[in-house]
């Protein structure tokens, strides 16, 4: 297989069209910040990186290809061949990459190429793309007419969004629903820089593809779960037009069971099998612990009974209806004075308001 291209340092037209990358970097690496489209295929383990590292510092380059040449025995230089090889022919439009295009990336080049493969390069690695993708995200914020959709908990916020053409979900993104019961079954989270290249890459596409019009996010605090914004990005929420989702008390119960029950132990169940019940019982009560300081110890005691029983019945008759009372209180005592004081804090003028509906229809008119 034979690649007829050129090293690039076209980095917006990388992420604007989802160019697959190969990322030759260590997984120590790739597991503090790497990009959407990338797939880690290391040339160096951890520790090859750490002894090849030390020899670079301490006797440059060519002592340190050779030490390479040393751990690279032919078993595991045939393993790494193999995983280049397929991942070219698979994406014969994609680049390889390391940290700054330098010595693993023209490594990996060289022995596709003794192999019959020539693929090319990002010219400055992963750090002149990341470099890139900061840049572009505060062009993004000061460029970009954003619009927050706002509204009490449980009020359906990332349903509507969802339905609005021009919208980036950061929530989404986050694996998180971002408050203390919105964790994902498995607990996991990208890292704050997984997250940050991923909304750089989103405002990036939007700006190119849809100029003029104005992009929809969810209005969030600086935290999303374990996914804290960038200053730049946080200061710009506290600033956005506000469109405000108005539901009745009801309604909002109703959605947060669905959301947070109904659809979640189906999930759990399908995931967990006979563990499934242990697993959303902790999953449910324990986030209501993490906010017991805030509850109060006498309401905290009367909802955490109130849910064990709920859970009950739900594991023994699949029926979620206690969950509602216990809910409305959640709502109306804790969350819904903690939005009050947090909207407060919004320097942004509210724009619209009205159902999720009219807000659907009114954010898909521009």
């Amino acid at each position: 297989m034979t690649i007829s291209r050129i090293n690039t340092e076209d980095f917006l037209n990388i992420f604007l069209n989802d160019i697959p990358m190969m990322d030759v970097r260590a997984a120590i690496e790739v597991n503090k910040g790497a990009f959407p489209m990338s797939v880690n295929h290391p040339l160096l383990d951890d520790e090859q990186r750490h002894e090849i590292g030390i020899r670079y510092k301490q006797a440059g380059e060519q002592e340190a290809i050779a030490l390479g040449l040393k751990l690279f025995t032919p078993d595991i230089k045939a393993e790494r061949m193999a995983s280049w090889q397929a991942f070219c022919e698979s994406n014969p439009e994609g680049y390889l990459f390391c940290f700054r295009g330098g010595l693993r990336s023209r490594t990996t080049q060289g022995w596709l190429a003794d192999a019959g493969t020539d693929y090319p390069l990002v010219a400055g690695g992963y750090k002149a793309m990341r470099r890139f993708l900061i840049d572009e995200l505060d062009n993004s914020i000061s460029s970009l007419r954003m619009i927050n959709i706002c509204g009490p908990t449980g009020s359906g916020k990332t349903r509507v969004l969802q339905h609005i053409n021009n919208m980036l979900d950061f929530e989404g993104l986050a694996l998180h629903r971002g408050s203390a019961f919105g964790r994902n079954m498995h607990d996991l989270q990208p890292t704050n820089i997984d997250w940050e290249n991923a909304v750089s890459v989103a405002m990036l596409k939007h700006r190119h593809r849809q100029a003029g019009k104005p992009l929809f996010v969810e209005d969030e605090g600086r935290m999303i779960g374990r996914v804290v914004m960038a200053d730049n990005l946080a200061n710009a929420m506290t600033g956005n037009e506000l469109a405000l989702v108005e539901e009745p008390l009801e309604r909002r119960v109703a959605m947060t069971v669905e959301d947070y029950i109904t659809v979640p132990w189906q999930e759990y169940k399908a995931e967990f099998g006979e563990q499934a019940a242990e697993k959303f019982s902790d999953y449910w009560l324990g986030s209501l612990a993490r906010i017991q300081r805030r509850l109060g110890g006498e309401r905290y005691k009367v909802l955490a009974e109130l849910f064990k029983i709920s859970l009950h019945d739900l594991f023994s008759a699949n029926d979620s209806s206690g969950f509602s009372e216990g809910i409305e209180v959640l709502l109306s005592d804790y969350y819904d004075p903690m939005y009050n004081y947090q909207f407060t804090k919004r320097k942004g003028k509210v724009i619209f308001k009205g159902s999720g509906a009219d807000i659907i229809e009114w954010a898909n008119s521009f």
